[in-house]
């Protein structure tokens, strides 16, 4: 068994452990399927020290992609285990980029833009933004939401294959939940059979909704995850089979999804607004996830996010400081939103060749923040350049 096969076997024993005891999985998509189930590992204590004798060998041999996988799922179960690295030090290990943020000049550019655009379709600045914005976009029955979020996804797939080169398979199933967490949506999978959860606790459909996540979920993680399985089938692959959320693909991942708009339909006027809104709320997100790991105090933190995003409310503001201070998954894994969609919007917004090559080697293999830096060096530092 090769180094690669070793460090999947782990894994995959890591994974059946957390599951079995009823604590959060550790891999999301499998792009072997077919590959080995072993027992599930007996401790997180003896997990931890398997993935430190793995990275030993992975550093020893050179074998570079290998270490950053096992480096951060290391980091991720030395978290799990109760240490808690600065987060500086756990995004980069983690998410494979900085955590730097971005200064204020640039969070109020990106604000100004999404307000122009709202401001186009007649919907002002104010506490009543997200609602506005919302009814403009056309309130979408829960009943009709997988149709249309199933009819979007075929209006668009032949955008997506084009602008991306995959000719992947995949089979969807779109699925509802009722769950007290973070995510409204929700994609896992394994290899061409991707499978959408809607949580009905915390989405809020539209049409335009449907265009959003039809783009983010099925063509952007789904067919994503699907062609990477699809080139692990027909190639040895150099990278880890298994994907978790904690790992360094995840910033290509949440990046493309959510800038995918801006690469697939620029002429949707409402789409595209929508797509800035969001990108200032994740920047402003970002600001609070750094803040509050500096040591900022909660009503700092609330009196903060309630002057940036005056929609918001004290309900959301309390588990967006939840889930990026107590939870070691989401205390890493939530920087890969606003890292990787500023990231992507600024590609988005520049030369469309280099555009193009970045979007067509997404879709062949799971990019860390040091592989798209390369395709795209003159792009700015993944993660912010400071605030």
């Amino acid at each position: 068994m090769n180094l690669r096969d070793e460090i999947e076997t782990t894994l995959r024993a890591w994974h059946a452990y957390e599951v079995g005891r009823g604590a959060t999985a550790v891999i999301d998509f499998d792009c072997y399927p077919t590959g080995p189930k072993p027992d599930p590992a007996g401790s997180r204590l003896e997990v931890h020290r398997r993935l430190g004798e793995l990275l030993d060998r992975a550093q020893q041999a050179g074998a570079s992609r290998l270490a950053a996988r096992l480096t951060a799922d290391r980091a991720y179960l030395g978290a799990l285990l109760g240490e808690r690295l600065p987060l500086a030090e756990y995004v980069r290990a983690t998410q494979g980029c900085a955590a730097a943020g971005w200064p204020d000049a640039y969070i109020s550019h990106r604000r100004d833009q999404a307000r122009q655009a709202l401001a186009a379709l007649g919907i002002d600045w104010s506490r009543d933004t997200s609602r506005d914005l919302h009814r403009f976009e056309g309130p979408l029955d829960i009943q009709d939401a997988p149709d249309a979020i199933r009819q979007a996804a075929a209006d668009y797939e032949p955008a997506v294959r084009e602008a991306t080169g995959s000719r992947a398979p995949f089979n969807l199933t779109v699925e509802t939940a009722e769950i007290d967490a973070y995510w409204a949506y929700w994609l896992d999978g394994a290899g061409y059979d991707v499978r959408l959860r809607l949580n009905l606790r915390r989405a809020s459909f539209t049409k335009v909704a449907a265009r959003q996540f039809a783009l983010h979920e099925v063509l952007g993680h789904g067919l994503q995850g699907a062609s990477w399985s699809d080139h692990a089938a027909d190639e040895d692959v150099p990278w880890v089979r298994v994907m978790s959320v904690h790992a360094p693909q995840q910033v290509l991942l949440e990046g493309l999804a959510q800038a995918l708009p801006l690469f697939i339909a620029p002429d949707d006027e409402v789409l595209v607004a929508r797509t800035r809104f969001d990108l200032y709320n994740q920047l402003v997100r970002g600001e609070l996830h750094l803040a509050l790991n500096r040591g900022a105090s909660i009503d700092e933190l609330a009196e903060h996010a309630r002057r940036r995003m005056p929609w918001t409310t004290d309900a959301v503001i309390s588990d967006l400081l939840s889930d990026r201070g107590a939870n070691p998954q989401l205390r890493s894994y939530l920087w890969a939103y606003p890292a990787g969609f500023d990231w992507f919007t600024n590609l988005a917004e520049a030369d469309t060749t280099t555009g193009s090559e970045v979007l067509r080697a997404s879709y062949r293999a799971p990019l860390t923040p040091t592989d798209l830096t390369a395709l795209w060096p003159e792009g700015p530092p993944i993660g912010g350049q400071g605030a």
